[in-house]
């Protein structure tokens, strides 16, 4: 009898791992990092509910640090088997991981330096070198629907999820006794429709078993167009003179921000301004996104055409070394500042906040999901101060949020997304999804199709029948 347990990915939106066991293999689905509230961050360092060595395969929906970023810990562990994902995916890891190893070394150095752990000396969660491992066991696979065996008895197959790029639905089929094998649907990140750049969701295949995620279960994004929105936001800030700052994920936010700027810029809703790209792994992503050629859509292709550059501004620089981004510091004036992380977790951003949160002029625009527990979520809550590294920050800034750029699909373009699924499955479970939204959209999807729908919880083993 095979089975399936929810070790992440319930009840929030990070730290994604589903393990699928038969008397044949293990294999892991999904192996992201928890973050945000501290009882969640805590797991990553706990020792793992399963033997790294006794993994066959690890498969990956897509490269967002919350659903890969504890793979290294799984090497360093001793996990030494493939890792199965999509061409875009495997190009996307081989800089996301060495950069949050990277963040990781830096972070326990920091912490070292200013006495700031109670156990001396803090060590990293994983090395580089952990990621390195980790690149080499990455295994490519088409985003077709052609299957592809991973372990004994149990094959999968990749579809375009129209998230990011390279993101995809996962499709798992066991063997069973009965000789007819149980399949299990992993939505990974759904993209919303019409978004710019990649192509929208496949329909989902027909499955016995499907895990849905639910991170807009209880909501809808905003009705306003966010090309209205933008527009809005900078030009009131030109009428300030002051600064906007953009927290976006390196990977998938940071292209169709600047996509969107182009265009705007081109119809002449703005006036050129500095656009400055300040993260090293946004501008390799980028690139990654050029060479992609099969998931551009045709939107994007219509621009390569006219022979511009569709993931460019008139006035952007990016900034790569520690020096260029302190550089940024100099300028005055109203300019966008578009940097990591997106949930203002870590990265260069916390820099630019300190600076720019006190200064009234300033404006701070959301683009993603604000998970509960980061900094991101307290500005956007209404915090009027925060602690940023060891300060104290006072926000003065104007805030915005703009909800149509999300990634994530909302609850009604998930039920438009199940439209196209060929039968009921035999019952369904929504993840990735802190637990009010979990409930909602479990709701939801009863009320429409009157399926077998439940909300997971941490650690929970459910029987394949």
């Amino acid at each position: 009898m095979a089975t399936l347990t929810f070790w992440g990915g319930v009840g929030t939106v990070t730290g994604s791992k589903y393990l699928i066991e038969s008397e044949q293999s293990r294999v892991l689905v999904d192996c992201g990092l928890f973050q945000g509230l501290k009882e969640l961050r805590e797991r990553n360092w706990q020792e793992p509910p399963f033997d790294a060595r006794s993994l066959d395969a690890v498969l990956i929906t897509h490269a967002h640090i919350d659903h890969t970023g504890y793979l290294p810990r799984l090497v360093a562990l001793g996990y030494e088997k493939p890792v199965y994902c999509s061409r875009g995916t495997a190009e996307l890891l081989k800089i996301l991981l060495p950069d949050a190893a990277r963040l990781q070394e830096e972070d326990a150095e920091y912490r070292n330096r200013h006495n700031l752990t109670k156990h001396a000396p803090a060590l990293p969660l994983y090395t580089e070198e952990d990621a390195r491992k980790t690149i080499e066991l990455l295994t490519p696979c088409p985003q077709n629907g052609e299957f592809v065996d991973v372990a004994a008895g149990v094959r999968a197959s990749f579809r375009i999820a129209g998230h990011i790029l390279g993101s995809s639905l996962v499709l798992v089929e066991v063997e069973s006794a009965d000789g007819k094998g149980r399949r299990v649907l992993f939505s990974g990140d759904l993209g919303h429709y019409d978004q710019p750049i990649i192509p929208d969701p496949v329909a989902p295949p027909a499955c016995d078993y499907m895990l849905v995620e639910s991170t807009y279960g209880d909501r809808l994004h905003d009705t306003e167009n966010p090309k209205d929105a933008l527009t809005r936001i900078i030009n009131e800030a030109v009428k300030r003179n002051g600064p906007v700052l953009i927290p976006a994920f390196a990977i998938g936010r940071t292209q169709e921000l600047i996509y969107y700027i182009r265009e705007l810029e081109n119809e002449k809703r703005i006036p050129i301004l500095p656009v400055r790209v300040d993260s090293p792994m946004a501008a390799a992503a980028t690139q990654v996104y050029s060479r992609r050629t099969e998931e551009q859509d045709a939107d994007y292709a219509s621009v390569l055409a006219r022979h511009e550059h569709p993931l460019r501004t008139h006035s952007m620089v990016t900034a790569s070394s520690r020096e260029e981004s302190k550089k940024l510091n100099e300028e005055r004036g109203t300019r966008i500042i578009i940097s990591a992380s997106g949930m203002m977790t870590g990265g260069r951003v916390m820099h630019h906040a300190v600076r720019m949160l006190p200064d009234e002029r300033a404006t701070i625009v959301f683009v993603g999901y604000q998970a509960a527990g980061t900094t991101g979520r307290r500005i956007q809550d209404g915090q009027r101060e925060v602690r940023i590294m060891k300060d104290f920050v006072p926000v003065r800034c104007h805030v915005e949020r703009i909800g149509g750029l999300s990634a994530h699909a909302d609850w009604k373009e998930v039920l438009r997304w199940l439209s196209g699924m060929p039968s009921p499955p035999r019952r369904s479970f929504t993840t990735h999804g802190e637990p009010e939204a979990a409930q909602a959209m479990a709701a939801h999807i009863r009320e429409t199709y009157g399926w077998r729908v439940d909300a997971p919880e941490y650690a929970e083993r459910v029987e394949l029948e």
